[in-house]
C-alpha cells in the first residue's frame, strides 16, 4: 500500500487528505471527508449513483482513483444548495417527484447539472440520453425527465445570479 498526501478543493473548501494510490475517490469522499450524499454502488459506473463534478463535468467517482484527482475542484451533492436554500435543479426535483427512494437522486442531480449546463433548453431525447448512465429502479424516470424539463423552463439562476453551473 502506497500511501500519498494529495490536496483537493470539495465544494468550495481546500481539503488535505491521505489517500492509499489504489481508493476511488468515491470512498476517499464518503469515508475520509464524510460527505456521505456521494453513493457508493456499483464500483463499476454503471449505476451512476456516485456521480459527482470534477473541474466542472460529470464523472463517476467509483471509477476515478483519489490520487488522480490531486489539485482538482470537486463539486459533490452536498455543495450545490447555498445558504440553507435548494438549487433550482434539487428544487425541481422536489416539485416534480423526481425521487423516491432518493439512492439515485444525488447522482442524477449532479448529472442534471451538467446537462443543463451544455444544452440550457434541453429537448427529453436530450435528457434521456445524458441520464443514460444513470440507474434508477423506482420512478421509471419520467419524473426526473420532467424536473430537468421544469428546472429548464424556469431558466435556471443560482443564488449568486448566474445561471446553471
Amino acid at each position: 500500500m502506497t500511501l500519498l498526501r494529495i490536496h483537493l478543493v470539495v465544494n468550495g473548501s481546500a481539503r488535505e487528505v491521505e489517500v492509499d494510490s489504489r481508493r476511488p475517490l468515491v470512498h476517499v469522499l464518503r469515508d475520509q471527508l464524510g460527505l456521505t450524499g456521494t453513493r457508493f454502488g456499483c464500483l463499476t459506473g454503471h449505476c451512476g449513483a456516485c456521480t459527482v463534478r470534477l473541474e466542472g463535468r460529470a464523472v463517476k467517482s467509483c471509477t476515478i482513483l483519489a490520487a488522480s484527482a490531486d489539485g482538482q475542484r470537486i463539486e459533490t451533492i452536498e455543495g450545490v444548495a447555498h445558504d440553507g436554500n435548494l438549487h433550482p435543479v434539487q428544487r425541481a426535483f422536489w416539485e416534480h417527484f423526481g425521487f423516491q427512494c432518493g439512492f439515485c437522486t444525488p447522482g442524477m442531480i449532479m448529472t442534471a447539472l451538467e446537462v443543463l449546463a451544455e444544452h440550457p433548453h434541453p429537448d427529453e431525447a436530450t435528457i434521456r440520453e445524458a441520464l443514460a448512465g444513470n440507474l434508477c429502479r423506482c420512478t421509471g424516470y419520467q419524473a426526473i425527465v420532467d424536473a430537468i424539463l421544469a428546472a429548464a423552463d424556469v431558466r435556471v439562476k443560482d443564488p449568486s445570479g448566474g445561471t446553471v453551473r
